[in-house]
């Protein structure tokens, strides 16, 4: 079975890391953990997920051994992305994302503020470069998004397509 992180860090858009845990598909094993600032914004019970303190840096996902296949911080805030590019470990969300990159195992990450400073960009690239993979929710028209849901189902399914997780939410390109 897969193993997925999701974290939400940050408090703008933390409906898009919750609606990711929704639709991923049954069969994926889900591991969530909010920031603080998360958890304030949006409480909502959720099943089939394993819910992580984010204080708790001695859970399952801290360790390389658990065998996580895939993280996804969506939202990203500005400050936890400065620290997993400067390799700050200080919470779970943090020490989570290092274990993904000593392993070689696939990070993405969603900053959320715009526009984005110099001192972003650096941390961005810094972490490209070492293989994260930076997908702010950016839309695209090619689909024809009606709705609110439409906009974050094409987002979401953007990640998925990241992922290697297949879905039906948005039309693709012709």
């Amino acid at each position: 079975m897969k193993k997925i992180v999701i974290a939400t860090s940050g408090a703008s858009g933390v409906n898009l890391g919750l609606k990711i845990v929704k639709l991923l598909p049954k069969k994926i094993d889900k591991h969530l953990i909010m920031s603080k600032n998360s958890k304030t914004v949006l409480k909502k019970e959720l099943k089939n997920t394993t819910v992580h303190n984010n204080k708790d840096i001695s859970a399952s996902v801290a360790s390389g051994s658990f065998g996580v296949d895939a993280m996804i911080i969506a939202p990203c805030s500005m400050n936890t992305l400065a620290k997993i590019a400067c390799g700050i470990s200080d919470n779970l969300i943090t020490r989570c994302a290092s274990v993904m990159l000593k392993e070689k195992k696939q990070l993405i990450l969603a900053p959320r503020e715009m526009p984005f400073s110099t001192i972003a960009l650096e941390n961005m690239q810094k972490l490209s470069a070492m293989g994260v993979i930076i997908a702010p929710p950016v839309m695209a028209y090619y689909s024809k998004q009606q709705t609110l849901d439409d906009m974050e189902n094409f987002v979401i399914g953007k990640w998925f397509d990241l992922l290697g997780i297949k879905h039906k939410l948005y039309k693709r390109w012709k």
